[in-house]
């Protein structure tokens, strides 16, 4: 099977131009692609797991990747997939979030002897000239057909700014110059960056004739990966720091039975051999499939010694009601009173609830437990002592668990 076709019987495809060109470049080595990372934030989250697993899978059979952070595009914001105006950073803080980006791309992506590349676009756009835009880029660009782009339909509704009406053409530039610096001739991106991408590939062809060899391939779902990265708590970041290599197994383990061989398919790097025998798998063997996900997510991301780790707790939690490396709260003096923390105390105070009548709620349906053992009494209260030493174990439903200790 060659590259392209592994690509495509993974899933990972969807739309793309000149396939049997991208197929030549793809499958012989010969591809310089880019993908854009918004540095938003100071750490990537699992919505880029399908970017980052593309490219170490596309640099293996021999292709250049390029990581470009947009440092420059997110001084503006780019408008796709949403409802309102992103807020503006500074320079300071753009590039902190840019360098920590490095250090974790580098656990997929190998950067040594020119075999990657990461660029910065704050390089080449923030001394661009408004004049120079408009007479070198902004000629090439029909507002009309622009305006037709989903990623400013949605905008509209609400009101889209200039500011970032110009986001399509800051990105069509990037692949511009990437072309005639780096040779970059291919670029990837999600299904919702499909119009941004294709107006790259019209820059370079009529700036430098239709010989121009460039080519847009968007990615199956990706989307939808960018909402991987979102849960009812917040964002699972990969940064240890952020999310504890224990929970972040644990968002794998618990995703959905209609999701657990997809993602096999699409984000691990076991033979494809190996994930069709798992077709048929059901009941009980669907966790077994979430557990192989989970285990070979955290070994890209936090290496294969966190994830025996993660993998020995989350069967201690299931087996016993007790793990090392579940996530932990740590609660102070103040969080008691004479020595004391009713049930609601703690559920709130472990986020496991919203609220002291969200915790109220779930106490009475009988969905909390501590050390496996249920507690229906809203009134149930914890002594300072129970919770020092090792603490207890907090449960709300099947999948949502805090360790709680005392620290004075």
């Amino acid at each position: 099977m060659t590259v392209f076709e592994e690509l495509k019987a993974r899933g990972l495809l969807a739309q793309l131009t000149d396939e049997e060109e991208i197929k030549e470049l793809i499958n012989n080595g010969k591809a310089t692609f880019y993908i854009g990372f918004d540095p938003t934030a100071d750490s990537l989250h699992v919505g880029h797991f399908m970017a980052l697993c593309l490219m170490k899978r596309l640099q293996m059979a021999g292709n250049k990747p390029i990581a470009l952070i947009g440092g420059g595009t997110a001084m503006i914001g780019d408008p796709s997939g949403r409802s309102d105006m992103r807020t503006m950073m500074t320079q300071e803080t753009i590039q902190h979030n840019c360098d920590c980006f490095k250090e974790q791309m580098s656990k997929f992506i190998d950067f040594s002897e020119g075999k990657a590349m990461m660029v910065n676009n704050a390089d080449w756009l923030l001394d661009l000239n408004y004049i120079d835009v408009l007479r070198e880029v902004g000629a090439h660009f029909s507002v009309n057909r622009m305006l037709t782009a989903e990623c400013y339909k949605q905008r509209m509704e609400k009101g889209l700014s200039f500011l970032e009406f110009n986001y399509m053409i800051m990105q069509s530039y990037d692949f511009y110059v990437l072309y005639q610096k780096y040779g970059c001739n291919m670029q990837f991106g999600g299904d919702d960056q499909w119009s941004n991408m294709l107006g790259g590939t019209e820059l370079i062809r009529r700036k430098l004739g239709k010989d121009a060899y460039a080519m847009t391939i968007t990615l199956l779902l990706n989307s939808e990966g960018k909402k991987m990265g979102k849960t009812q708590k917040g964002a699972v970041w990969l940064d240890p720091n952020k999310t504890s290599p224990f929970e972040f197994f644990q968002y794998w383990r618990n995703v959905a039975d209609a999701d657990v061989l997809k993602c096999i398919r699409m984000l691990t790097f076991l033979p494809l051999e190996q994930i069709d025998e798992m077709d048929h798998w059901e009941g009980s063997e669907l966790n077994k499939a979430k557990e192989i996900l989970a285990f070979e997510l955290t070994k890209l991301v936090h290496g294969e010694e966190e994830a025996k780790k993660a993998l020995e707790g989350a069967k201690a939690l299931f087996s016993s009601g007790n793990a090392e490396e579940m996530p932990t709260v740590v609660l102070t003096e103040e969080s008691f009173t004479e020595g004391k923390a009713d049930i609601l105390t703690l559920l709130t105070a472990s986020g496991l609830v919203n609220s002291r009548s969200e915790g109220r709620r779930a106490v009475e349906q009988g969905g909390v437990a501590v050390n496996g053992e249920k507690v229906t009494d809203i009134k149930a209260v914890f002594q300072k002592d129970q919770l020092g030493g090792e603490g207890i174990v907090l449960k709300r439903g099947k999948k949502n668990f805090k360790k709680i200790i005392y620290r004075s």
